[in-house]
């Protein structure tokens, strides 16, 4: 019998090493519900830290390897390997590291955007499919029990016909050039070899459009966009914004930016139907607003709110004791969890987010090189 459903799924990271924010959150999201731990990695691709770092997190030290290739072979060879390796490093490794464990049938789960091109993701989705892996992409906002709440109104018909889907991603942690100031994060965001093509649009623009089309269970069919650099030197894009057609009719806007002074995290989300309209604030994570044809808004509330099945299975305590980025982050290891242990994805962003998440970033790129003109969406 096996025990699946009973220990814990072993893990292993590769980057995440000190300092790393990502790297924290992805270690307490997964220790959240106490069905991980964490056993091996590959923390950092400087040696001396990649090691200092597995001593900070009580990983053996034969387990502390220097190179992600080696850390795949050795760790397929024990009895007591890797589950699932998670992958917190800058976006030009997502595909080389996650070959690496697909090859060895090493189940992965790995930080957005999924690649640096949409050719480079879909080589990715045919190795995973022909291994059967199990693929999460951890877009955090989908693990919100509120977002998920909102997909089940929209999917339930509460909101009509939709016609209008608007989103926004707005920081400013990238007003001043801080990437020539010794800020490491910056630096691989603004650093065409590490990001790729796509700067504040692949770094926070994937998000938002993730969020909107996860709530909102539309493809996208065409947009028009443009990509702008505010910050002199700079030599990706901070800002984006687009129009959005989608299938059935529907239309939207789209617009992030990481130099939008005085701007937190304030990710932002608005679907409008026939009969009812919906809003969501990342910021305020608590609550959803729902606001039926010619009747007062309503608040709902996780934890007052309908118990549906989603919202319930999200959520983890009582109303009042408010739940945010991390527990969000943490639905999302709950869910990998289940699929790992039998049961089903459902609600997981996975291989065919991340293949959106690129064709959205490749449409942008394309409708900016052409003056906004109107691109096709490759879906």
């Amino acid at each position: 019998m096996s025990d699946r459903a009973t220990r814990r799924i072993r893990l292993g990271m590769v980057g995440g090493g000190e300092g790393s924010f990502i790297g924290s959150a992805h270690r307490i999201a997964a220790r959240l519900d106490d069905q991980y731990e964490l056993v091996a990695g590959a923390l950092s691709s400087t040696p001396e830290r990649a090691h200092a770092s597995a001593a900070k997190l009580h990983i053996a030290p034969e387990r502390s390897y220097a190179d992600y290739a080696e850390m795949a072979r050795a760790e397929a060879q024990r009895a007591d390997g890797i589950d699932a390796v998670v992958i917190v490093t800058p976006n030009h490794l997502h595909v080389p590291v996650a070959r690496a464990f697909v090859e060895h049938g090493i189940h992965v789960i790995c930080d957005k955007p999924l690649a640096t091109s949409l050719a480079e993701a879909q080589a990715l989705a045919q190795a995973v499919q022909e291994r059967g892996v199990l693929f999460l992409l951890t877009h955090t906002y989908a693990g919100y029990p509120m977002v998920r709440q909102a997909r089940e109104l929209v999917a339930a018909g509460e909101l009509g016909e939709l016609r209008i889907v608007q989103v926004e991603y707005a920081q400013d942690w990238l007003s001043t050039p801080v990437e020539q100031q010794g800020n490491k994060q910056a630096e691989w965001r603004n650093d065409p070899k590490r990001a790729g093509p796509a700067g504040a649009l692949g770094d926070i623009g994937t998000h938002a459009y993730h969020l909107a089309r996860y709530v909102s269970g539309l493809a996208v069919q065409e947009l028009s966009a443009e990509l702008s650099t505010f910050v002199p030197g700079r030599a990706l894009d901070d800002h984006v914004q687009a129009m959005l057609r989608f299938e059935g009719g529907a239309r939207g806007m789209l617009w992030a930016s990481q130099v939008a002074s005085g701007a937190c995290n304030a990710l932002r989300l608005r679907v409008y139907g026939t009969k009812a309209s919906l809003h969501f604030d990342q910021e305020q994570p608590e609550f959803l607003g729902f606001a039926p044809q010619g009747e007062p808004v309503r608040l709902l509330r996780r934890g007052m709110s309908p118990q549906t099945p989603a919202l319930a299975a999200a959520s983890r305590i009582p109303a009042g004791h408010p739940e945010g980025y991390l527990e969000a982050f943490a639905a999302l290891y709950r869910d990998f969890a289940r699929a790992w242990r039998g049961g089903d994805s459902a609600g997981m962003p996975g291989l065919q987010d991340g293949l959106d998440g690129m064709a959205f970033i490749e449409a942008v790129l394309n409708s900016h090189r052409q003056d906004a003109r109107w691109v096709r969406v490759e879906n």
